[in-house]
């Protein structure tokens, strides 16, 4: 190589030293007798000088014709800067020129390539090849390579084997839709790309490879959100002759080590919590457990008065804000505007105010005595101070409602610091839901999640109340990881295809591979896999997991760099034997 450093390893150390340094300029500053540039690269910044009487004229007249992002090449003697920079950690020397070669040039850059930029996201997605040289960008992608090399060492310490898995598989009816791929060999039939290499994992346990994983790509044709993409990264793991504490144990040490090792945090133990009691006291599946406010359910204590709108309720359900009572009237307009969007649903919203000095105020004074409301904060265990907030409806709904409006508030209250990490488990979720839409049940994770034992016996007679032998991890109110102790006798899983209305041609059409399997010593296995991206913009303090994607679609699913989607040749249609309606031509 030519260079003989990066750009953000020269120290004052190295003083006196001929070095040759290459890079993309960042930034010049031209005082007529003395010229700076600071050149970049993937390392960091070193500033060149340059100076009449000292640097050779040419070179000066080089410099002088030089824009931002050209790339250059230098070659000089690092000095000890008069004026030093301990933002940076070359801020104490630079580099005197001896020597320029421009090795190409640049067109002026549609934002600046710089920490805070004045470019917009779309803008930057577009020149996404620009918004990697920034630097918060660049330290994204290089906290997924510790997290991705982290991953696999503490995977690889306790035995598992990486395994790659098809990307071209068969579409099957459950989950989300499928990207289909055509075939160009097998006129009419298509492939799917995977949303997890599901039954590839289990094959493998049957196969006899106990401790399998996989960094792998997996594809959602599905509604795009910040935590979602079209294609996206799942650390896919799967384990034989294990119960749920095995797995639970071994995938709790990984979280461990990842914060351990990636943020130096020594993780607080993981709670634990039945689906139906996080449903029931934080209205999710995946609470936040970095404040309080739980629900409280107020059915009995609030109908009966006259009040409409409780007494016609199917649940009504309130949470205690503490030390909210100092509200002013716009705060609390503005939180009931908050549950009437669209998104939440909420009707309206009811408040109490428990004020300091002991007397009660509330938005249904005229329905409710201050002996009531007082009862109401007697249910709460609410004090002198805080605030009531109570929401009334159909259960489903008035239950999400409050969620969100009890994250709101963690938010708006500051209860939900980045730098503070609370880790959960819930367990025990539904096996099936049912679907109004298609009049049957679907499966709540998927079709090889096996039931808890003691509920096997209901799956004929009363599939519903039927609990999957499954759990997820939840950080800080996002699910990292989900997975569940898997079916492995074919009897079972036949039944669990009846359960979910197929019948056994299209159970034997669908996945008769994987049944016929079954049939040749399959061991009891189980697995998870967790959203690697949601990970790494959990660790980086986003919500975003674009900004942790080399390359990410938007939210209309478009790659805009790329433009694609995109429309293919009448002649790629002919091999693939396809046709366009008239109206999509």
């Amino acid at each position: 190589m030519i260079r003989t450093h990066n750009c953000g390893e020269l120290r004052l150390s190295e003083k006196g030293a001929k070095v040759c340094l290459e890079g993309w300029v960042q930034k010049i500053r031209d005082k007529g007798g003395m010229l700076w540039i600071d050149l970049r690269d993937r390392y960091g910044i070193t500033q060149l000088i340059m100076e009449e009487g000292k640097t050779q004229d040419d070179i000066l007249a080089k410099a002088r014709g030089i824009g931002r992002e050209y790339v250059i090449r230098t070659t000089g003697v690092v000095v000890e800067r008069v004026s030093k920079n301990d933002k940076i950690p070359t801020g104490d020397i630079e580099i005197a020129v001896e020597g320029l070669s421009i090795l190409n040039e640049a067109k002026v850059p549609p934002f600046l390539i710089e920490g805070e930029t004045d470019g917009g996201e779309e803008l930057r997605m577009k020149y996404r090849y620009l918004d990697l040289r920034r630097e918060p960008v660049r330290k994204n992608l290089e906290l997924r390579h510790k997290l991705m090399n982290a991953t696999r060492n503490y995977l690889s310490g306790k035995d598992f084997i990486e395994i790659e898995t098809p990307v071209l598989i068969k579409s099957t009816p459950e989950g989300a839709r499928d990207f289909v791929v055509p075939s160009r060999i097998n006129k009419g039939e298509f492939y799917a790309l995977p949303q997890s290499p599901q039954t590839f994992k289990q094959l493998l346990m049957v196969a006899g490879f106990d401790r399998y994983f996989q960094i792998v790509k997996c594809f959602r044709d599905e509604d795009l959100r910040a935590d979602r993409q079209p294609e996206f990264t799942q650390i896919d793991c799967e384990m034989s002759f294990v119960e749920r504490e095995d797995v639970l144990q071994m995938f709790e040490g990984l979280v461990r080590y990842l914060f351990k090792e990636i943020k130096q945090i020594d993780l607080q133990p993981f709670q634990r919590m039945e689906y139906e009691d996080a449903i029931k006291l934080y209205g999710s599946d995946k609470p936040d457990l970095r404040f309080g406010m739980q629900f409280l359910e107020l059915n009995e204590v609030v109908k009966g008065k006259g009040f409409n709108v409780f007494d016609s309720a199917e649940l009504v359900v309130g949470i205690a804000v503490p030390g909210a009572a100092e509200y002013s009237r716009k705060q609390l307009d503005e939180l009931t505007e908050f549950v009437r969007r669209p998104q939440i649903g909420a009707q309206g919203l009811v408040y109490v105010k428990l004020n300091n000095d002991g007397t009660i105020k509330s938005s249904v004074d005229k329905f409710y005595n201050q002996d009531d409301l007082r009862s109401w904060a007697s249910e709460f265990g609410a004090n002198d101070g805080d605030l009531l907030l109570i929401l009334a409806g159909e259960q489903k709904r008035t239950r999400f409602a409050l969620s969100e409006l009890r994250l709101e508030l963690g938010s708006r209250l500051g209860l939900r610091p980045n730098d503070k990490f609370v880790p959960l488990w819930v367990l025990d979720f539904p096996l099936l839901e049912w679907d109004e839409e298609t009049e049957r049940y679907h499966a709540m994770h998927h079709p090889f999640t096996s039931p808890k034992s003691e509920d096997l016996n209901q799956l004929a007679s009363s599939p519903g109340e039927v609990r999957a032998n499954a759990y997820d991890m939840v950080v800080n109110g996002v699910e990292l990881g989900g997975g569940s102790i898997r079916i492995h006798e074919r009897r079972i899983q036949q039944q669990m295809f009846d359960a979910l209305g197929m019948s056994d041609s299209e159970a034997e059409d669908q996945f008769g591979f994987l049944l016929n399997a079954f049939e040749y010593g399959a061991p009891p296995h189980g697995g998870i896999a967790f959203g690697f991206d949601r990970i790494c913009a959990m660790f980086g303090g986003s919500e975003s997991i674009r900004d942790y994607i080399a390359f990410p679609k938007n939210n209309a699913g478009r790659d805009i760099m790329i433009n694609t989607p995109s429309q293919i040749s009448d002649e790629q249609l002919d091999d693939l034997d396809l046709t366009l309606k008239s109206d999509e031509k």
